[in-house]
């Protein structure tokens, strides 16, 4: 159960809980509880069962998979008044998790057991709603992610990946490992073009650190 202070800091987060009538927000009142989940938490293993969604508060999670290799590739990442599709799926089909769900950044969550999730898309149409426009999103990302493993070349990702964090932070703290990992490539490949680009003159690469020097011509790399 969740109390009225807990419930109003959500709807911060997610307006469709202030169109919300009075049945709904009690009987969710009721349903949902509150959890704090430390970085590097997994909140799902992949073959999990799911008993509750996550709608965040505050914090990063990450999703992705790992293949036979033990290679990684990101799916996509939720935070601060969002939620998770494949756990939503995982729920609508009373399936296990697809995939890893792995908390970044510390997070405070709204948790909803699967049980109310499914009888709130059967009777509320403002709930059903949030589902579907949240299936929208995210497959919105993930069929871009599809787009770039199979259609951009390795070098061109690389760029886009490092101009995108240097937006936020220059120099950034990353490793080829990490980057590897969140492209699903090998870090062979990633240190190569790291190299390359280095060499070119348009970033410099340290231990646990890349920064960006020439946004422009990082940029046309990551057109190519």
């Amino acid at each position: 159960m969740i109390d009225t202070a807990q419930f109003n800091l959500l709807a911060r987060s997610l307006p469709i809980l202030k169109q919300a009538d009075a049945s709904f927000v009690r009987e969710f009142q009721q349903a949902a509880f509150f959890a704090r989940i430390s970085a590097g938490h997994d909140v799902f293993l992949e073959g999990d069962r799911v008993e509750a969604i996550a709608l965040l508060i505050s914090g990063v999670v990450r999703v992705y998979k790992i293949g036979e290799t033990g290679r990684e590739i990101t799916l996509y990442r939720f935070g601060n008044g969002a939620s998770c599709i494949l756990t939503a799926n995982a729920i609508l089909s009373q399936k296990t998790f697809p995939a890893i769900a792995t908390v970044e950044q510390d997070a405070e969550a709204v948790m909803i057991p699967a049980d109310s999730f499914r009888d709130w898309v059967r009777r509320y149409d403002l709930w059903r709603e949030f589902v579907f426009d949240l299936f929208s999103q995210r497959l919105s990302t993930v069929m871009a992610i599809v787009e770039e493993v199979a259609f951009r070349r390795m070098d061109s990702r690389v760029a886009s990946l490092l101009l995108d964090q240097a937006k936020i932070q220059n120099p950034m703290k990353t490793t080829h490992q990490e980057i590897a990992a969140e492209l699903g490539s090998s870090r062979e490949v990633v240190s190569r073009l790291i190299e390359d680009f280095v060499s070119e003159g348009s970033i410099r690469s340290g231990r646990g650190t890349v920064e960006v020097l020439d946004f422009e011509l990082l940029k046309s790399r990551s057109l190519v």
